[in-house]
């Protein structure tokens, strides 16, 4: 199998149905060879309940679990069991587009200098063409400053994003210590990443459903990014090469962590 894109859940009843139906249209049109993980955490709105019906008519596995464990973990366990060749994660609620899966997907088959690939592509709000759409400004100031919060440990511009593929070789087994939402930026840094590729997208806040983000999991980002800085610390005689790709630019940026 090509693909496997993860989907962790949480109350995401109203629409789950539609990103399923989304996702795989675009694996038809385009000829992708995937399947989708959806990992639920124990949904009382019934989320659990919805994806196994989805499973019957659709090339999907659905991993429950008995409560609310993290989004971090809930991506580690969907990697568990996904069988594809690359692995991806996304939102439930369509604020990542499922049209731009092909287009990370080639940007991950085919970037690099030598036209070799990359390790990890990101959906990047934060390079040229990229943007979002409906949300508040003190939502975007915090999504920016957590991005250059981390630029001492990656390059990459939009290193917080949700939305990524990554070859099976760079993050499969990996020991995240965060269970919160910045699996990017772990992965990132504890993986076997050395080149990463940003594809710009429209990031769109969930047209229905509430967010799951809180000053709770702002204040646990500064310590997962402690944690990340003496990791990679700790692992500087062993640095990290990172790729930048901008496809609105004519050259790559090469940067070195």
């Amino acid at each position: 199998m090509r693909l496997s894109i993860v989907v962790p859940t949480y109350n995401e009843r109203t629409r789950l149905g539609e990103l399923v139906e989304a996702v795989f249209a675009v694996f038809a049109a385009h000829g992708i060879d995937g399947e989708l993980v959806i990992v639920d955490d124990g949904s009382p709105d019934g989320t659990g309940d919805l994806a196994d019906d989805l499973a019957t008519r659709h090339r999907i596995q659905v991993v429950h679990r008995p409560g609310k464990l993290g989004l971090g973990t809930a991506v580690i366990d969907g990697f568990a069991v996904a069988r594809g060749d690359v692995l991806g994660v996304m939102d439930a609620d369509l604020s990542h587009p499922p049209e731009a899966l092909p287009r990370l997907l080639a940007a991950l088959e085919g970037a690099g200098p030598a036209g070799e690939g990359a390790d990890l592509a990101i959906g990047s709000r934060y390079v040229r063409g990229g943007g979002v759409r409906n949300w508040p400004l003190h939502r975007r100031l915090m999504s920016r400053l957590a991005c250059l919060l981390a630029r001492p440990i990656t390059p990459a511009r939009d290193s917080t994003s949700g939305f990524f593929l990554a070859r099976r070789h760079a993050v499969e087994g990996v020991q995240i210590a965060a269970g919160g939402f910045k699996i990017c930026l772990e992965l990132l840094v504890r993986g076997r990443v050395a080149s990463v590729v940003e594809v710009p997208y429209t990031f769109s806040d969930r047209a229905a459903g509430e967010s799951k983000m809180s000053w709770r999991e702002a204040t646990g980002y500064l310590w997962q990014l402690r944690d990340l800085l003496r990791y990679r610390r700790g692992r500087s005689a062993a640095a990290q090469r990172y790729v930048r790709f901008d496809p609105s630019e004519q050259q790559p940026g090469v940067k070195r962590s």
